[in-house]
């Protein structure tokens, strides 16, 4: 899995899709993302001590990570991600389209790193 929290994706499939939005939460057993400004529900609340008016809030429900993209900062397209290995050992995603770096996935190791000649 390639989404993480605080990525900007672009929703490719459903009612919403071609909305872009921030990741808010990641759930990588059901695989399932829950993304800013998309797939909102109203939940109805009674009057109580935290919700002393009631009413209606609005939230967002999960979506499957397949129907998700992520949109590369460099290209501002939403692209398919890959992972290159660093020369100092650690592995990094990289946009398919333009081969920008777009974040860290692991973190150096010696046993990874490129031998100096």
């Amino acid at each position: 899995m390639h989404i993480r929290k605080d990525d900007m994706v672009e929703v490719i499939r459903g009612d919403d899709s071609g909305t872009r939005g921030k990741v808010l939460r990641v759930d990588r057993a059901a695989g399932m993302v829950v993304v800013e400004g998309v797939a909102r529900v109203y939940k109805h609340v009674r009057r109580s001590q935290r919700n002393p008016q009631g009413g209606r809030l609005s939230r967002e429900t999960p979506i499957p990570l397949c129907r998700v993209m992520l949109v590369c900062q460099s290209c501002s397209a939403a692209v398919r991600t890959g992972v290159r290995l660093v020369d100092d050992g650690g592995k990094v995603r990289i946009c398919r389209k333009c081969g920008a770096q777009t974040g860290q996935i692991s973190p150096p190791k010696a046993r990874r790193a490129k031998k100096k000649a």
